[in-house]
């Protein structure tokens, strides 16, 4: 019982991290965060150079979520026997997961800030979504900040914002 409200709230929260994160980027980080956030979407020529030891100041926002997930899991670990403490941990499974899966493909995959990260790319270019997801964050970085905000649902925010802006040019065409 225990690993299925593990497995079932840790999947919920992954999922809803996505959401989460897409809010965030768009609202937060490109508004009232955006002298920290900035620093990632500077270009680069000589990336590392630029960097204090190959970190951004937008790297301390990864961070934010790190001190729930881990009391969540303290809680899950060591708080009385109930439902309760079980969702806490896998929320905060769900909430470590995403946050894992996040710098991978973000740092490693997306960005090759990693160590490895050729051979992160090198197995995700064979998954055709791994390749729109790290495309999807490229128009990000390439379009001037602009949607999609959230990594893993970039490539379906790109179809629905094209198929947006379809919608208005044919509505916005005169008639005959």
């Amino acid at each position: 019982m225990n690993i299925a409200i593990w497995l079932a709230s840790g999947l919920v929260t992954a999922v809803a991290m996505e959401l989460w994160a897409a809010l965030l980027h768009g609202k937060i980080w490109h508004g009232l965060l955006w002298f920290i956030h900035a620093s990632h979407h500077r270009r680069r020529i000589e990336p590392l150079r630029e960097r204090v030891d190959g970190w951004e100041a937008n790297d301390a926002l990864s961070t934010l979520h790190a001190p729930i997930a881990v009391a969540l899991i303290l809680y899950g670990c060591t708080g009385a026997p109930s439902s309760w403490r079980e969702l806490a941990f896998g929320i905060g499974l769900g909430m470590t997961a995403f946050g894992l899966a996040y710098v991978i493909v973000h740092d490693g995959f997306a960005h090759g800030r990693l160590p490895g990260s050729w051979l992160l790319r090198a197995l995700f270019l064979k998954w055709g979504y791994m390749k729109r997801v790290r495309a999807a964050h490229m128009v990000h970085h390439n379009g001037g900040g602009e949607e999609p905000y959230g990594l893993f649902l970039g490539p379906l925010t790109i179809r629905r914002v094209q198929s947006r802006r379809r919608s208005s040019a044919m509505t916005a065409r005169p008639k005959p």
